[in-house]
């Protein structure tokens, strides 16, 4: 599938900035780029189109119409690891294995729904950090999971 076999998907997106942002590091990245829809925004919106810059051309992107149309077309390759302040591993346990990896991320307001993180229970990870405090910027943990994944796999494609 994919040359660095990662993944990322957007599920339900709010906030323009932030997936222009995640955008244009797969783009950077050669990393494929799934949203789930409904998005919070259109496509054509110029704070997203701003935040990719002119990457849009050099991006995988794929927009599913559901989260269950997403499974029907990625199913049989379908393997997770669903990013969720819920979870109890850490980012860093994610396991490097042959098969694609699909890094999963929820809506900025409202993270991943529980029907779906309660489908992988053993599948979900966490980024840590100080006691009280909700999450960081959804663009941001991206790039910090995407550049990890990246670096285990000694950054295939990558100068």
């Amino acid at each position: 599938m994919e040359m660095n076999r990662i993944v990322v998907v957007l599920y339900q997106p709010e906030i323009p900035p932030n997936t222009g942002n995640i955008a244009r590091t797969c783009a950077a990245t050669g990393t494929a780029l799934h949203l789930i829809e409904p998005l919070g925004f259109s496509l054509d919106d110029r704070y997203l189109k701003r935040a990719g810059l002119d990457y849009w051309s050099d991006l995988s992107l794929t927009v599913h119409p559901t989260w269950e149309r997403f499974l029907l077309t990625e199913g049989k390759h379908f393997t997770p690891a669903l990013m969720t302040t819920k979870a109890t591993q850490f980012y860093t346990e994610i396991p490097l294995g042959s098969e694609t990896r699909y890094l999963v991320f929820g809506p900025e307001t409202r993270g991943l729904p529980s029907d779906i993180r309660d489908r992988w229970p053993d599948d979900t990870y966490r980024i840590p950090m100080r006691p009280g405090l909700r999450s960081l910027n959804l663009s941001n943990s991206v790039a910090l999971v995407v550049y990890h994944q990246l670096h285990l796999r000694q950054f295939p494609g990558l100068t």
